[in-house]
């Protein structure tokens, strides 16, 4: 495991905490994108440019050469597109949209599934339950919108897991809460808004967040019509962001980064580990299932549930908590269970029930796998004054996009396992 590369430096003032401001959405004046192919060698970038994070849930990094994603394709082909980015173990969605903003390992940072159990009986984190997210114990580290409000910038979240809470006791300056209802149109316009506030209430960082292709993808498969539809979907939004960016004078003046959390792989409930056959769950209780299940042994069943979980099955693998891989970067957690399956690609761990109510699923798609299995490679294309033009970069780990955030902001990066060499073949100052 990489060593944490920054330290932070007392501050010798401590900024206001800001609360949430009521924003209004501003309709974008159509015109054309502002060209991303100005020579590597043009002008020094100034120090306060806008930086712009967008996040395309289950994005698979191939799903930008399909041809559906016209306005991204040409996005990555005028910034840096990397071959790939690796998302942290496990690939699952909220455990990686936290890595991406604090640069901590999922081991580091707490969230280490999209549904944890804590110290009491009813004491749980369940990733789509507000009431429980809102909770800030279970958010360590810091996130880059509260580094930036703490060092003085304003911050703009649109649905970035994490942001709705207050974490440390700082929100960002603009935030909502999640609401799968709001159309991809009203997100980009809610961000435009936010950049036509006033110089002093506009903020620096801004995140956006499309959640429609992992959507289409759980439910019809990877390779179905309709993530091709939603990958058009999100590409038009995207359309739109560029065309109002454009129209307010920052299509050359603010730095973007599109990026995804993991990618996708067919499954189907006729794939399924039927976990009542291995294990009896009376000797063993089931904290979570899924692509990666964690199970506690009741008092007095330590022995049984290591010996005949702890090994590997058909079409699954069990590991003791702290005995995980170390490429994982996982199982130091108090929070993880004593422990854990993976299951194979295309797989599920599941119970009998599950699989009576599911007999007959349609191809569908999951994550949350090997974080090494290219199906789970995720997406980063960066495009801005501050980045090389028409560069392709190898692939890195996701861990490495906090540094490079908080390099862009200009602020003190806090304790994180990023490597900050990798912003070396991205930026034009080399970082």
């Amino acid at each position: 495991m990489r060593l944490i590369l920054f330290v932070c430096l007392c501050l010798t003032a401590a900024c206001a905490t800001r609360g949430p401001a009521t924003e209004s959405a501003t309709a974008p004046a159509p015109t054309a994108a502002a060209s991303s192919a100005s020579a590597n060698a043009a002008a020094p970038v100034p120090a306060e440019l806008p930086l712009l994070l967008v996040s395309i849930d289950g994005f698979r990094t191939d799903y930008l050469d399909r041809g559906k994603t016209p306005r991204l394709a040409a996005l990555a082909a005028g910034g840096v597109r990397a071959d790939a980015l690796r998302p942290s173990f496990p690939s699952l969605t909220f455990p990686n949209h936290y890595t991406l903003v604090t640069g901590l390992y999922p081991d580091h940072h707490g969230i280490v599934h999209n549904r944890i159990e804590g110290d009491g009986e009813n004491d749980r984190f369940v990733y789509n339950d507000a009431s429980t997210t809102a909770d800030a114990r279970w958010w360590g580290g810091e996130p880059i919108w509260v580094g930036a409000e703490r060092q003085g910038l304003r911050s703009a979240t649109m649905f970035w897991p994490g942001s709705d809470t207050a974490i440390a006791g700082v929100r960002p300056s603009y935030w909502k809460p999640f609401d799968r209802n709001v159309t991809p149109e009203q997100r980009v316009d809610t961000v435009l808004g936010w950049l036509d506030l006033p110089p002093d209430q506009r903020p620096r960082f801004l995140t956006l967040y499309f959640e429609h292709v992992d959507r289409a993808g759980h439910d019809h498969g990877p390779s179905s019509p309709e993530v091709n539809n939603a990958l058009t979907e999100v590409d038009a939004a995207l359309g739109r962001l560029l065309d109002g960016l454009a129209a307010r004078g920052l299509g050359n003046a603010i730095n973007l980064l599109v990026v995804s959390d993991h990618g996708l792989t067919a499954a189907s409930s006729t794939r399924v580990v039927v976990v009542d056959d291995i294990v009896n769950l009376k000797r063993v209780r089931a904290v979570n299932y899924g692509v990666v299940a964690g199970f506690a042994p009741e008092p007095g069943q330590q022995a049984y549930a290591y010996k005949t979980l702890v090994k590997r099955h058909d079409h699954m693998r069990c590991w003791r908590r702290t005995q995980m891989p170390a490429r994982f970067h996982y199982g130091s957690n108090p929070r993880i269970p004593p422990i854990v399956c993976l299951a194979d690609p295309g797989w599920i761990i599941a119970r009998s029930d599950w699989v009576k109510e599911h007999p007959h699923d349609s191809p569908r798609g999951e994550h949350g796998y090997d974080n090494d299995l290219p199906e789970m490679r995720a997406l980063f294309v960066a495009s801005g004054p501050s980045f090389r033009h028409g560069a392709r970069v190898p692939e890195f780990d996701n861990v490495d996009v906090y540094p490079l955030l908080a390099h862009l902001l200009h602020i003190r990066p806090a304790p994180n396992d990023g490597n900050p060499k990798t912003m070396r073949g991205i930026l034009r100052d080399g970082g």
